[in-house]
C-alpha cells in the first residue's frame, strides 16, 4: 500500500510539471519544474526497484538522472538555449 501511495504521488508530480508546463504556467528551464521532475521520478523509480520491474527501473532511472542534470543546470544558472 505505501508504494502504491508513493508511486501516485511521483506521477502526479511530473504530471503536474508537464501540464502547468503545457499550460505555459511553468518553463522547463525553471528549478520547480525540474524539481517536480526530478522528485517525481525517483519516486517511480523507488516504486520499480521494490518491485523489480526492470524496464520501468530503466526509465524512471534515466528520468531522474535526466531530471537531475537538468536541476543541476538550472541552480548553477547553465539554461538551455532554445532551438531554432
Amino acid at each position: 500500500m505505501l508504494f502504491q501511495l508513493i508511486s501516485i504521488a511521483g506521477a502526479v508530480l511530473i504530471l503536474i510539471a508537464y501540464l502547468a508546463h503545457q499550460l505555459r504556467r511553468m518553463s522547463a528551464e525553471s528549478m520547480k519544474y525540474q524539481a517536480l521532475n526530478f522528485v517525481g521520478g525517483f519516486f517511480l523509480l523507488v516504486t520499480a526497484c521494490a518491485g523489480r520491474q526492470y524496464g520501468f527501473i530503466l526509465m524512471e532511472g534515466a528520468w531522474t538522472v535526466i531530471s537531475g542534470w537538468g536541476l543541476w543546470n538550472v541552480m548553477r544558472g547553465r539554461h538551455v538555449t532554445p532551438l531554432p
